[in-house]
């Protein structure tokens, strides 16, 4: 029996990812201080002030990242916290669209498989991160002149707001 004990070294169901209890908490702003805010049912970037309420963004890394593309950052899932909701992307007449739906983060984090559609790649470059659409790769979360939704684009970085400030509590 010598030897062997190595072997069966008890590392529990997944040695490389942490069950995470509930999701991270903060704020997001574009490189116009724009902060992202709840207009309705729509989520909007306005200028940062004293009369904004910018909501409080939720964000949890996928349990399963092998499944998905390798490469191109950390995929998360991307809410808000009141009403509980979460971003996901849809094709609405063949483009690819950003909505909030009516959905706990931690039941798509505890699946048994990635939900693509509501999955973002968060890659930081210095203090910003760009957030990818997994289920429309090349679109990612933009945002314009204040007051205007929160939206996809293809055009990354040239005409729109693509790099944000993820203020989340790490």
């Amino acid at each position: 029996m010598t030897g062997k004990k190595n072997r069966y070294h008890d590392r529990g169901p997944s040695s490389t990812h942490q069950a995470v209890k509930s999701p991270k908490t903060g704020q997001v702003n574009d490189l116009n201080q724009q902060v992202w805010a709840l207009q309705g049912q729509t989520l909007v970037a306005v200028p940062q002030s004293d009369h904004v309420d910018p909501v409080t963004v939720t964000a949890v890394t996928c349990k399963y990242p092998e499944a998905l593309e390798q490469g191109k950052g950390d995929p998360i899932y991307l809410g808000i916290q009141n009403p509980e909701m979460c971003l996901f992307c849809k094709d609405v007449g063949g483009q690819p669209t950003l909505q909030l739906k009516e959905e706990k983060i931690m039941e798509l984090y505890n699946r048994d498989k990635p939900v693509k559609p509501f999955l973002f790649y968060r890659a930081k470059t210095g203090r910003t991160s760009t957030l990818e659409s997994v289920a429309f790769p090349g679109w990612f979360i933009a945002s314009s002149q204040g007051g205007q939704p929160i939206f996809l684009t293809s055009d990354l970085g040239t005409s729109y707001n693509t790099a944000f400030d993820f203020n989340i509590n790490d």
